[in-house]
């Protein structure tokens, strides 16, 4: 298998060959996820609730609780509003939630149900109790990816929960489809900053829940829904990714008139400066010492280590927003982007992308709406030092010989990983140590013995 990607590269139009991006289902049950005591509903087949269930599962050794409305061959041909009003008694029954959050997928959205205006029925008809919450986000496989689910499917919480009453004090963070570590590092900055703040979702204590030894029906962590509906009376919002978290921002702007930064994320020093920056200017708090001091920490690593980084030639593939924080840490880093590639598609992405990198690394080149075929096929002809990405780019790093780093979702090889942060001056830390160490490993590896080095 790993023999048979040809270095020719031929123009593709109908056919995607290891896709780097994965259904929007997926983002919208993560995004539910991270709302407490709610429950993902998926309004379609079981086969594709099974999927999702199975992709969070194996990334995050957790497991994942979400239900079904169980589309059958009939469904297919009538339309499945029964089954979802049946689903929201069954759930509302045996779970009891705070909330339900119902998406669509592609079997749904093909045959015309209107989830929204199910569940509006479904409430009218006051078929569970009305302190159950529930929203819904169409959410169709076959456009948008991941990202676009999660986005959606935090829009619906905020669209249909949040309400204007007396101002709170506290700052929105909005982060994304990032790790739990990724959100303690930036809940734990807004704590040192003393900012009272509504993260939502929140997976923290959800997908790296520590064993207790009791069982429950649900996680203790999440945001509550009572924080999501305080979210229009905040002082601001900062969606920490444009794609996952911007539509929300974009909606408690225009409805409610709470001010929003969207991105970057804060991956590296330069993109989390600007998130402390903008933070500090919207709660109108200095930025702490403390803060300081850590930067200063990260940049004397980047120092100390800056010789193994200059000039190593890398390929990113990802998520956009995630990507676009590794390109900025690793131009940081001297090091020089061959290839930043993303399976989803969105043209501020390229352009943005684009006009970072140009002034070191004019020759890099920036890919939306690609598979990693196409990257495999540009790394055979034009070869890289490292490979930045999840699982699927194992393949390519075995078949050239290539370290991979390993980071985005899904990561179905490695177990743990989730736990350590990427962003913030933490995130910056681990990775000047893992991709540093990583590189001198690969030196040492291929050194020839009468040069190989005891001090690096």
């Amino acid at each position: 298998m790993l023999d048979y990607t040809t270095a020719e590269e031929i123009e593709r139009k109908a056919v995607c060959i290891n896709p780097a991006k994965i259904c929007m289902p997926i983002g919208a049950a993560f995004a539910a996820m991270g709302v407490h005591n709610c429950m993902p509903h998926s309004h379609g087949s079981q086969g594709c609730l099974s999927y999702l269930r199975m992709c969070l599962t194996r990334h995050y050794r957790e497991p994942t609780l979400a239900t079904s409305s169980s589309f059958y061959e009939g469904t297919a041909v009538f339309g499945g509003a029964s089954n979802l009003k049946e689903s929201l008694v069954n759930i509302a029954t045996i779970y009891n939630p705070d909330v339900i959050a119902v998406h669509t997928t592609c079997v749904a959205e093909t045959i015309g149900d209107d989830a929204k205006a199910i569940v509006e029925d479904a409430e009218m008809e006051e078929l569970i109790d009305p302190a159950i919450k529930v929203c819904a986000a169409s959410t169709p496989s076959y456009v948008g990816s991941h990202l676009t689910g999660y986005d959606r499917m935090v829009d619906a919480f905020v669209t249909k929960f949040a309400q204007k009453s007396k101002p709170n004090g506290k700052l929105n963070i909005i982060p994304g489809f990032v790790e739990p570590a990724d959100i303690r590092v930036i809940k734990r900055i807004l704590s040192i900053m003393g900012i009272s703040n509504i993260v939502f979702p929140d997976t923290t204590d959800v997908f790296d829940a520590p064993i207790t030894g009791k069982v429950s029906n649900f996680p203790k962590g999440g945001t509550p829904i009572g924080e999501i509906e305080d979210s229009a009376n905040s002082i601001g919002t900062i969606a920490m990714c444009r794609m996952t978290g911007g539509a929300a921002a974009k909606s408690l702007k225009k409805k409610f008139k709470v001010p929003a930064f969207i991105g970057p994320t804060p991956i590296g020093v330069r993109n989390t400066d600007r998130f402390i920056m903008n933070a500090a200017d919207m709660a109108d708090v200095s930025i702490p010492r403390e803060l300081e001091q850590e930067r200063g920490r990260v940049v004397d690593m980047m120092t100390d280590t800056h010789p193994h980084f200059h000039g190593k030639r890398v390929a990113i593939f990802g998520d956009p927003d995630i990507i676009q924080g590794l390109t900025s840490f690793t131009l940081e880093m001297g090091m020089e982007p061959a290839f930043i590639l993303s399976g989803t598609q969105t043209k501020q992405f390229v352009e943005e992308t684009s006009e970072m990198v140009g002034p070191d690394s004019p020759d890099a080149q920036v890919l939306d709406n690609a598979d990693l075929f196409t990257l495999h096929q540009k790394i055979k002809n034009d070869p890289v030092d490292l490979l930045i990405g999840n699982t699927y780019g194992k393949h390519i790093a075995i078949a050239e010989d290539i370290p991979l780093i390993r980071i985005g979702f899904p990561i179905m090889d490695r177990a743990n990983l989730h736990h350590f942060p990427i962003m913030g001056y933490a995130g910056a830390a681990r990775l000047v140590e893992w991709i540093g160490n990583t590189l001198l490993e690969r030196k040492d590896r291929d050194a020839e013995e009468c040069v190989l080095e005891i001090v690096q």
